[in-house]
């Protein structure tokens, strides 16, 4: 499966990458491992993580206080946020396929 992010979910990686960089040099690139690990668990094997809403599904990423929202269609992983999960749960329903 191939995994594709919204945009804003893009965003919103890049900006945590920066933040925790930003904090101790090599922590945002530890992130990024991470999350890109989420990624391909997510991809192997995508309904096993519990839903959300709807459609959409969670994951953790290890270690950091973030989860992956995303959605299956086809073989396709639809990543609709990268959130941090103490902030505004729900705020990414509107993102769609």
């Amino acid at each position: 499966m191939r995994v594709v992010l919204d945009p804003t979910a893009a965003a919103e990686l890049r900006a945590a990458a920066v933040f925790y960089e930003d904090c101790r040099e090599g922590l945002g690139q530890e992130f990024l491992a991470r999350v890109e690990a989420t990624f391909d668990a997510i991809a192997h094997r995508p309904i096993l993580w519990r839903r959300l809403k709807g459609r959409f599904r969670r994951c953790l990423v290890h270690c950091f206080p973030y989860g992956v929202v995303y959605a299956v269609e086809d073989d396709v992983v639809f990543v609709a946020a990268v959130m941090h999960l103490k902030r505004k749960p729900g705020y990414w329903e509107s993102r769609d396929l």
